[in-house]
């Protein structure tokens, strides 16, 4: 089956992507603005082997000194690189494949990094956009919001947080924001990496949800992200979804370390308007995988935990060190601050002969490693034209309202 909506191209070795396009779009960046949580530390921390018992140790000793259990409700750690460095480093990917350049940066639920670079004459004219997090039923999900209107986009991001971090979100607020978000031409709604369980809820209950949320709100949502950081396998189903469901894909590379998005997106378009018009309108996109995704995922992402980790001696006080970069409330009542603040070293010597041990594995000499334990469905096709794609059953995931009787009303 030939894919009708989405048009993929796997590169194997850098090319001149001149004569296939006008212009490549990078989406889904991540900059020091984004706050990543740290929710996800326990359920980790007690399936690795020695960091469990080390982790089971440490979550001892604290309960005994404090009379409670560690807290990582409103931890967060922030990606190194600012939000110039990310643009520049996007961008010059792009150039160097011979394309004009749009990046739109989207960190979590902020919109500072793009706002810090409309500041500047040469990045002006980037999109301002945002990862909204949207709660939903016994999980929540992660909504690329695109190229808001500038003199709205404080507004705009004030109601859509608000819903995020507000009390008992409702289901028919979060249709007025859609609803909101779907009246501005310009603007572009990704729902970002939707099979991935990111709520670790198991793969079961993921699904019902993803079904649920499709059912509800699907009709508000202009694309799928494939994602840089997700297996093949995975974004080869997504695209096989999202082909049954006549909905089209785009992708995210969803860095947060200090290499270039592994995806990026072909168009003819010479602005985010006319991009976004292609995906909501034309309903047609297409993709580009680069020469560094076929790499294994593991690799990547233990290589890009290694650039989060690592000291930067050149950037200012605060940002240097990883425990600068990760912010925790230990109930003293000052609220959440950077661990540099408890800790001189970096914490207790188990952690940081782990953090060690990361970047130590997280090299890329190490590739070959990986790649003989990658499973077989997990490789990147050499030739996408001899890719079987097999559409899967979506009648559970049918909206209610189709897109097109919505577009119809609110265009």
């Amino acid at each position: 089956m030939n894919l009708k909506q989405t048009r993929l191209h796997i590169l194997h070795e850098a090319e001149n992507l001149a004569p296939k396009a006008k212009t490549g779009i990078s989406l889904h960046c991540h900059t020091e603005h984004s706050k990543e949580m740290l929710d996800f530390v326990p359920h980790y921390a007690e399936k690795l082997p020695i960091i469990a018992f080390f982790w089971a140790r440490e979550q001892k000793k604290y309960l005994a000194r404090e009379g409670k259990a560690i807290d990582f409700s409103t931890a967060f750690w922030s990606p190194p690189l600012t939000a110039h460095d990310v643009y520049g480093f996007e961008q010059k990917q792009i150039n160097e494949a011979g394309l004009d350049a749009i990046v739109s940066i989207s960190d979590h639920d902020s919109i500072d990094a793009n706002l810090k670079l409309n500041e500047t004459a040469e990045t002006k004219k980037a999109p301002i956009s945002l990862e909204w997090t949207v709660p939903y039923e016994y999980g929540f999900f992660h909504v690329g919001v695109h190229n808001l209107p500038e003199k709205r986009a404080v507004e705009l991001t004030k109601n859509l947080v608000g819903y995020t971090f507000g009390e008992n979100p409702k289901n028919e607020k979060l249709t007025e924001l859609f609803a909101m978000l779907n009246e501005i031409p310009e603007v572009l709604v990704v729902l970002n990496h939707p099979l991935w369980d990111i709520e670790i809820v198991g793969k079961e209950k993921h699904e019902i949800l993803l079904k649920n949320f499709i059912k509800e709100h699907g009709r508000w949502i202009h694309a799928f992200e494939i994602n840089g950081f997700r297996s093949w396998s995975e974004n080869k189903a997504v695209l096989e979804m999202a082909e049954a469901l006549g909905i089209p894909v785009v992708t995210g590379g969803d860095r947060h370390g200090c290499k270039p998005n592994t995806v990026i997106n072909l168009s003819n378009a010479h602005t985010f308007e006319e991009f976004a018009e292609e995906i909501r309108v034309d309903k047609k996109s297409e993709v580009v995988l680069m020469p560094e995704y076929k790499q294994p995922l593991q690799s990547r992402q233990l290589q890009s935990f290694s650039e989060i980790l690592k000291l930067y001696p050149e950037f200012p006080e605060g940002r240097k060190k990883w425990f600068d970069r990760v912010h925790f409330d230990i109930g003293d009542g000052f609220g959440t601050r950077p661990l540099s603040v408890h800790w001189d070293r970096g914490g207790p010597l188990w952690l940081r002969l782990a953090i060690k041990t990361l970047a130590f594995f997280g090299n890329p000499r190490l590739r070959p490693f990986y790649r003989a334990l990658m499973d077989k469905k997990d490789i990147v096709p050499k030739n996408v034209e001899k890719t079987v794609f097999e559409l899967p059953d979506t009648q559970d995931y049918t909206p209610r309202i189709s897109t097109e009787s919505v577009s119809e009303n609110y265009s």
